[in-house]
C-alpha cells in the first residue's frame, strides 16, 4: 500500500500566517506540520509516499524532505497542483505513483494521537472498496464546518459536508483509504459550487454502493488547518505531549 500526503490549498483560514508560506510548513511545537503526517504513515508501515502540493512555496517541502531517507522513507515523490481544485482533484494527481495499487491518503493538517497502524491492516484485509476514519466531536459548532457521517448501526449511509444539523457527532477526519476504483472514479466526479472536486462526493460514491467501511478513532484527532482556534488547540496538544 502506498501513501499519500496532500498539502496543497491556499490557507486562507490560517491567514495571516499563511501571506509567507505554506500552511503546512507552519511549525506545531517543534517542528513543521507535514513532518507529523509523514511519521504516521511511515509508522503505519508505508515506505513509499508522494507530497503533493502547489503554490509558490512547494519548493520548501523539498527542502525539508529531501529524498525522505531522513524520515524513513524508501522512495519519496512529489507533484504539484497548478491550481487549487480541491482535495479529490490533488489525489488524482497520484495516479501513476499508486498505479493501481491501493492508497492511503493522509491531508498533512490532520494529527492524531493514535498509531493508524492497526486500520491500515483493517483496510488490507478489507476485500474491496474504501475507508474512511471517524472521530467523535461534542461540539454542534464545531460539527458544522466537517463532513459528518450519517450512521444506521455502525454503517454509514451518507457522509454530509458541513451540515447545519448534524445527524451524528461523529466527523470524517482526514485520512482516508482507497482500493483500485478510485482511479476509474475520479475521472468522473463533477466540481462542486465552489469549483472544485470534493473528497466527499468520491466517498459517497463508495457509501452508495455498499463499499463503505469506517473505523472510530481513540484518542485526539485535530485539524490544524481548519481555524487559527484549531490551530493553536493543535499545537498545545502537540507540545503537552511531547513535553510529558
Amino acid at each position: 500500500m502506498k501513501g499519500v500526503i496532500l498539502a496543497g490549498g491556499t490557507g486562507s483560514r490560517l491567514a495571516p500566517l499563511t501571506r509567507i508560506t505554506n500552511k503546512h510548513l507552519l511549525p506545531l511545537y517543534d517542528r513543521p506540520m507535514v513532518t507529523y503526517a509523514v511519521e504516521v504513515l511511515v509508522d503505519a508501515g508505508m515506505d513509499e509516499l508522494m507530497l503533493v502540493t502547489g503554490g509558490t512555496h512547494a519548493g520548501e517541502f523539498f527542502r525539508l524532505l529531501g529524498n525522505g531517507q531522513e524520515y524513513g522513507i524508501h522512495r519519496l515523490f512529489y507533484a504539484y497542483q497548478d491550481r487549487p481544485g480541491g482535495i479529490a482533484e490533488a489525489l488524482g494527481l497520484a495516479e501513476r505513483f499508486v498505479a493501481g495499487d491501493r492508497c492511503c491518503v493522509l491531508l498533512a493538517d490532520n494529527v492524531f494521537e493514535r498509531p493508524l497502524g492497526p486500520i491500515v491492516e483493517r483496510f488490507a484485509a478489507q476485500e474491496r472498496g474504501a475507508r474512511v476514519v471517524l472521530s467523535e466531536v461534542e461540539e454542534l459548532e464545531h460539527l458544522q464546518h466537517l463532513g459528518v457521517a450519517e450512521l444506521n448501526g455502525e454503517r454509514i449511509v451518507r457522509i454530509v459536508e458541513k451540515p447545519a444539523e448534524p445527524a451524528s457527532r461523529y466527523a470524517v477526519t482526514g485520512a482516508y483509504f482507497y482500493d483500485e476504483q478510485v482511479w476509474e472514479i475520479l475521472p468522473t466526479l463533477e466540481p462542486s459550487g465552489r469549483g472544485e472536486l470534493e473528497i466527499t462526493d468520491l466517498n459517497n460514491w463508495y457509501v452508495e454502493r455498499g463499499e463503505m467501511e469506517a473505523d472510530v478513532l481513540d484518542g485526539f484527532w485535530g485539524d490544524a488547518g481548519e481555524s487559527i482556534e484549531s490551530y493553536y488547540a493543535v499545537n498545545d496538544f502537540v507540545r503537552e505531549r511531547h513535553a510529558r
